[in-house]
């Protein structure tokens, strides 16, 4: 895996690069469509290929390992060979679902264990199989396991969280290094910057994950309840330290505005389930705002729903027929409103990059942060 540096904002420190896989090139910044249980919901692979134009999807540890199993994963050649998608993906370890499980898993040096969300079984995941799970799923950047804290999170627990995780963080390195992938092409291990919302508990993680030296990294535990100018000053305290070489991977991450912002502190990557579950909901994000296309507003809007970003969905359906949907219950209501929503994501960090490029990016970003938060 090679990260290229094409371009640098002059007044930001937002850049352009290049992420070379086994499975093709990612132009950064890039968002990265969720893809939780091996499928981006309510979107065909075609449609994420040539509508949504997505370069890389993520696939989650957790869910995937219950559901269909690493037996059948495995069978298959691994996820791509399963769900039909032959660029690069990225799997979560699956750490952040089974902290969230807080009333039914135990949190030990070990590992932890929990109980399974579907039949109640009990399962433990370590750093070690948790790699060796990522293996068979067969991703091509795979996470290390670390424990998302919560917020607020008083400072002696995001400690000694943080110094678990660097610990786990070891052991899924010994054990990456020591293992071969399954299918022929190669697996990169990003470690995970954590420290709740405390700067010099953030100064110390990144610079322990800076020291292994892997080929890229990735910011988690934040866009978890804190205000959005919190996430952005531990993110820009994490960007300073971190290595300017390797791709910096802010986790769930965000808006509209977060993915802007977050560019213009020197993320490259990001991911969020945003655009689809409220899709789902009846919210749309376009070019000009954020839209309910449940309100009565919309009831005679035969306008496209957003013609500026391209697409077959953004630019052939009326804004009138999608709410009619949508009020109607109808299944295609969530399809045309998922692929367009992450059509509108990728068209973002598709104009970000090329901003970055012509040396715009800063003042295009201050406009567009403006336009992309209000309600139509």
């Amino acid at each position: 895996m090679k990260f290229e540096i094409n371009a640098k904002d002059p007044k930001s420190r937002a850049r352009a690069g290049e992420l070379n896989t086994d499975h093709g090139t990612i132009q950064t910044p890039i968002f990265m469509p969720v893809g939780t249980a091996g499928t981006v919901k309510a979107v065909h692979t075609r449609e994420l290929k040539e509508d949504i134009k997505a370069q890389i999807i993520l696939g989650n540890t957790y869910h995937l390992y219950l559901r269909p199993g690493l037996e059948i994963l495995q069978q298959a050649g691994g996820l791509h060979k399963f769900n039909g998608w032959d660029k690069p993906i990225l799997t979560d370890s699956g750490g952040y679902q089974v902290f969230s499980l807080s009333g039914t898993r135990k949190i030990k040096e070990e590992g932890v264990t929990f109980k399974s969300h579907i039949d109640g079984s009990k399962h433990l995941f370590t750093p070690e199989n948790v790699m060796d799970t990522q293996r068979k799923i067969g991703a091509d950047i795979i996470m290390a396991f670390d424990e998302c804290t919560p917020y607020p999170c008083d400072f002696k627990y995001a400690r000694e969280s943080m110094e678990m995780t660097h610990r786990w963080l070891q052991r899924c390195i010994d054990r990456v290094d020591s293992t071969d992938p399954l299918y022929g092409y190669n697996q990169e291990l990003f470690p995970i910057v954590q420290g709740s919302t405390y700067k010099d508990l953030r100064m110390q993680s990144a610079e322990v994950i800076a020291s292994k030296n892997r080929a890229g990294n990735a910011i988690g535990g934040l866009s978890v309840g804190e205000p959005a100018e919190k996430m952005y000053e531990m993110t820009e305290i994490v960007t300073n330290i971190l290595p300017e070489e390797k791709p910096r991977y802010l986790m769930g991450v965000g808006t509209p505005a977060n993915i802007l912002e977050s560019i213009a502190l020197g993320v490259d990557m990001l991911d969020c389930v945003m655009p689809t579950r409220n899709a789902r909901n009846g919210m749309l994000f376009t070019s000009e705002g954020i839209i309910n296309i449940k309100n009565e507003k919309w009831k005679d809007d035969f306008s496209p729903i957003d013609p500026a970003i391209g697409g077959y969905v953004s630019t052939f359906y009326s804004k009138a027929y999608l709410r009619h949907l949508v009020r109607s219950q109808e299944i295609l209501a969530a399809q045309i409103a998922s692929i367009h929503n992450l059509t509108f994501y990728l068209w973002l960090v598709k104009e970000a990059r090329e901003k970055i490029i012509s040396g715009e990016f800063a003042s295009w970003k201050n406009i567009m942060v403006e336009k992309v938060s209000r309600r139509l």
